[in-house]
């Protein structure tokens, strides 16, 4: 099962059409959207995390690119510094997979880093900028990609 991050730029022409749903009935490929900006008649973008099979996954990216939709893998890792870190749960609500949690009856903020998926969502939240991001470098995503495939 493959989690990745995309990030989905859609032309203006196919902005309205229901294709992200064709994913789910077509592919049967499970996403979350994670931020849009889509408008109709207008070009739009969008950052989906996409869950399935790593066939499932690269057919359902090649149905989107048949309908023109430029799909680029956001790669990145989170890092988070523990020093600055006070334990105040702010990055818990937002952290999409479950990475960030707080443990009971501790209330010990957690950050598990092999269930993060590099969406960031959790950097610009902290408010003493604890989490960081590490861009992953090609050469490491090639090789995750092989390991896979």
């Amino acid at each position: 099962m493959a989690t990745r991050i995309y990030i989905l730029r859609f032309p203006k022409e196919t902005s309205s059409e229901p294709i992200i749903y064709q994913l789910v009935k077509q592919y049967d490929v499970e996403f979350t959207i994670l931020k849009a900006d889509i408008l109709p008649q207008r070009e739009g973008v969008m950052i989906l995390e996409l869950k399935g099979p790593q066939e499932k996954v690269k057919k359902g990216l090649e149905y989107l690119k048949s309908f023109g939709v430029k799909a680029e893998r956001l790669a990145a890792t989170i890092k988070r510094d523990d020093e600055k870190c006070f334990q105040c749960g702010a990055c818990t609500g937002i952290c999409p997979v479950g990475a960030l949690y707080i443990k009971r009856p501790s209330m010990e903020v957690i950050f598990d880093p092999d269930k993060c998926t590099g969406c960031s969502l959790c950097v610009p939240i902290c408010p003493v900028r604890a989490m960081e991001v590490s861009p992953v470098t090609a050469a490491i995503v090639e090789a995750e990609e092989e390991i896979v495939t």
